[in-house]
């Protein structure tokens, strides 16, 4: 079978949800999901499909958690009708809109469907967005699992957490708009921003230490492992370096080099 997308069988989800449990999605557990739909298709059911296999997956007492924060600083959020990113993909703004499925009343949102929902989304505006207190923190304090599913660690949020808890030296200059009593407020703070390639190293680090199980979900490679796991590898990495996901100044990248043109001494 060639790579091109439409020489791909649709796969029903009767099929995803054994290839989700065969990679090893804990049932009744918390479950971040990173997609690209892109990768996984085609299925039954289209970005709807994965959604319900995945909660399958989970079964009733399992909590999917997605994010689905918005694509714009400028605009004011409102959590039951502002788009979520462009750059989240069609998975995110299929899942927030369904019955039943929580978001977070902040414009670092995410969505959330499942026993545990308000309890990840319950914070307030987290600043910078993925503090401990947030939902990427609250998956963590869950001992949920973290699926990327046609993606890499380059779209792994938790290791922002990782970032924070470990008090790296860099932070950038960013803004959110945000609703108080019905008027726009503009939100100035520090942000652990950077390119985020870097934190492909992750995939490493977990795989040579086995936490990290791999597999076909979909028509996609998937990676599932815990939050816990990638907190406790990649703190233990910034111990030894607290620049390691930033690229060398040599590399031209000009996202890490703002980043460390901001490290306190």
């Amino acid at each position: 079978m060639s790579g091109n997308q439409t020489d791909r069988r649709e796969l029903s989800r009767g099929e995803v949800v054994e290839q989700l449990r065969a990679l090893g999605i804990k049932r009744g557990g918390v479950l971040l999901v990173h997609t690209s739909f892109r990768a996984v298709r085609p299925l039954e059911g289209g970005p709807a499909g994965l959604i319900e296999a995945l909660r399958t997956a989970l079964g009733p007492d399992g909590t999917l958690v997605i994010p689905a924060w918005t694509g714009s600083d400028t605009e004011p959020f409102d959590p039951a009708s502002t788009p979520a990113s462009p750059d989240l993909g069609v998975v995110p703004e299929t899942f927030w809109r369904l019955p039943g499925v929580l978001r977070s009343n902040h414009p670092f949102a995410f969505a959330a469907a499942g026993p545990e929902a308000e309890r990840i989304l319950a914070d307030p505006l987290p600043v910078p967005p993925h503090i401990h207190a947030s939902p990427v923190g609250r998956v963590y304090d869950l001992d949920g699992q973290v699926l990327l599913l046609g993606v890499g660690h380059d779209a792994d949020t938790t290791i922002h957490l990782a970032e924070l808890l470990a008090e790296v030296p860099y932070g950038t200059p960013k803004s959110i708009t945000v609703l108080q009593d019905g008027r726009p407020v503009r939100i100035e703070y520090e942000e652990n921003d950077h390119c985020c390639q870097r934190f492909d190293l992750a995939d490493g680090w977990l795989r040579e230490r086995g936490l990290q199980a791999e597999g076909r979900v979909g028509h996609a490679t998937a990676r599932l492992m815990r939050a816990r796991d990638v907190v406790a590898v990649a703190r233990e990495h910034l111990a030894r370096d607290p620049l390691v996901f930033l690229h060398s100044p040599s590399a031209g990248c000009e996202e890490c080099n703002e980043a460390r043109s901001s490290v306190r001494p």
